[in-house]
């Protein structure tokens, strides 16, 4: 693996869904990776649409043995890097933590889609968790087809989103998104942790996933 890029991790700056609820980063999706990353000696950045400190969504809010866990990753989520700064860096690869906030500020963002597509068209990852594969919506490949195209992933499944009552607020349900452009979704039973790899390609389904994911991740990038 090439070293001397570090991975971009691209977190939601959107704190707020449709209808004014409180939404943000899923804290785990984003804290076990970071941590799992570091220990792998993968030098990091961490950035964000708008930068600065980012909003976690107040359901994810960390537990007091969470809270001394996963202390590095809470102190990252500070002061990120706004993305206009850093997305013509060079990166091995870039990671997606979701929460429902990535439903709002990825899919249409064409920073987030320029980050991603240059480090795809470069041979690089790209990796989501949960709701991390709404920025792959706007990707293109190099023939301007949908990146996701005959790729197989994992999302945040239409049941999970009915399960936690978000269906009606999201924008659009992710997985049917992902279906309509083309992607083949490989989906376990709701809320278990799963993983899919194709090729450059990882994906992960929900929160409970975030270690899964990070580790086959970890497993590709120390594959090439």
């Amino acid at each position: 693996m090439n070293l001397d890029k570090p991975l971009l991790m691209l977190v939601t700056s959107a704190s707020q869904m449709g209808q004014g609820q409180q939404t943000g980063l899923w804290l785990e999706e984003f804290a076990v990776p970071y941590l799992l990353f570091r220990e792998n000696n993968i030098p990091v950045v961490v950035a964000s649409p708008k930068g600065g400190k980012i909003p976690v969504d107040p359901n994810s809010v960390p537990d007091d043995s969470e809270k001394e866990a996963w202390a590095d990753a809470i102190a990252a989520l500070q002061d990120t890097r706004e993305l206009e700064a850093v997305w013509e860096d060079g990166y091995c690869g870039v990671f997606v933590p979701g929460g429902h906030g990535a439903m709002f500020d990825m899919p249409d963002n064409p920073l987030v889609a320029a980050v991603m597509e240059r480090t795809w068209a470069q041979g690089g990852l790209l990796g989501a968790v949960c709701h991390g594969p709404a920025a792959l919506v706007g990707l293109r490949n190099e023939e301007r087809a949908p990146l996701v195209q005959n790729k197989t992933l994992a999302c945040f499944t239409n049941s999970e989103e009915r399960e936690v009552g978000l269906d009606e607020i999201m924008p659009f349900l992710l997985a049917s998104r992902l279906e309509e452009l083309g992607a083949r979704l490989d989906l376990a039973d709701d809320f278990t942790p799963h993983a899919v790899t194709d090729g450059k390609l990882v994906t992960g389904q929900n929160p409970q996933s975030s270690r899964v994911v990070a580790e086959a991740v970890i497993a590709q990038l120390y594959s090439e």
